[in-house]
């Protein structure tokens, strides 16, 4: 147990390394990761439930594991940040992404995926890394938690609402059951879990296992969609590393004037701009890949699964530009 917990601290630790690694790797053998893609079983309403769905059933799992009910009471405690981090969390980065499709003037299903991304909750590896650049983990835990909750609802309406202007008809309902499917009922049962268990050893020991399990999954996500769509990456064209490297940074930028508008403190500052940069691009790529209404565009995948990979990278810099740069100030 001892061993399979240091293995996840070094998972944990290097995310996106071992995320990038697993996409070259995938990249060059796609045969390593196109388990990914195979159908479980079809679901009449929200249609394909494959593995990399069950996937993401872990991944949010894991993130219901952290949740006590003390969290809760923070979150009751605490009405104006975390409204004013839920407000931003869905104006920010949808809103962004339509700005960056229409500057861009991009191509339909590239501005779709992209919106889907923007339209998604906070990512949970967000929590991490504002453990680790000093922010406000309660207020992050609180920020990824409520906007997770939300999603079901402002997903697919932020995307009907924000995709309206492509050729591309977008059905809210697919949407809402798979988010129901893969994200709030893990969340749910992973809480349960804790709230039941929680306070026994053996539990305690499995727990600290489960972020190494979220790395692995996050990879296996980005995998799958490389074993699928790899050979399109650099035939869709530089605008989507251009798209999505724009969407991430201002998404940090305005997320942290957002804290600085609102009269936050510094570490709430920090919490904010990585809560609202990094995005649940994983949810976005499997709503992408196991939703019907986006197989006709598998370029919406494409953006989605670099969506996924950088936001991993990116995040790991700023969490380490602002603890270097507090590090600075403290020395000084």
């Amino acid at each position: 147990m001892k061993t399979l917990q240091n293995v996840s601290k070094f998972l944990s630790k290097y995310t996106s390394g071992i995320v990038i690694a697993i996409a070259i790797l995938t990249f060059a053998i796609p045969q390593l990761m196109s388990w990914v893609n195979i159908p479980i079983f079809v679901d009449p309403v929200s249609n394909k439930f494959t593995w990399q769905s069950i996937i993401i059933g872990i991944i949010m799992f894991s993130m219901g594991l952290t949740l006590t009910k003390e969290d809760f009471h923070i979150l009751a405690q605490r009405p104006f940040d975390i409204v004013i981090g839920a407000v931003a969390q869905y104006l920010i980065m949808p809103f962004l992404a339509f700005a960056i499709v229409k500057v861009l003037n991009l191509p339909d299903a590239i501005a779709l995926g992209l919106i889907l991304v923007g339209c998604c909750p906070g990512g949970v590896s967000s929590n991490v890394m504002s453990y680790l650049c000093g922010g406000d983990v309660a207020f992050s835990v609180g920020m990824t938690t409520v906007s997770t909750l939300l999603s079901p609802v402002m997903t697919p309406l932020m995307v009907s609402f924000l995709a309206s202007g492509t050729k591309i008809r977008i059905q809210g309902i697919p949407m809402f059951v798979s988010i129901i499917e893969t994200v709030i009922l893990p969340v749910a049962i992973g809480f349960l879990f804790n709230y039941l268990y929680g306070k026994r050893k053996k539990f305690q020991e499995v727990q600290k296992i489960m972020p190494g399990i979220a790395v692995l999954g996050l990879g296996c996500v980005v995998g799958g969609v490389i074993a699928s769509q790899g050979s399109k990456f650099f035939a869709s064209g530089v605008v989507i590393f251009i798209a999505v490297f724009l969407h991430n940074g201002f998404g940090y930028l305005l997320g942290y004037t957002s804290g600085v508008i609102t009269g936050m403190n510094y570490a709430k500052r920090k919490t904010i701009a990585i809560e609202v940069g990094m995005q649940n691009a994983g949810l976005a790529t499997n709503l992408a890949t196991t939703t019907a209404q986006f197989s006709a565009t598998p370029e919406s995948a494409i953006i989605c699964a670099v969506s996924c990979v950088w936001h991993s990278v990116s995040g790991t810099l700023i969490a380490g530009l602002f603890a270097w740069r507090d590090e600075r100030k403290h020395v000084n």
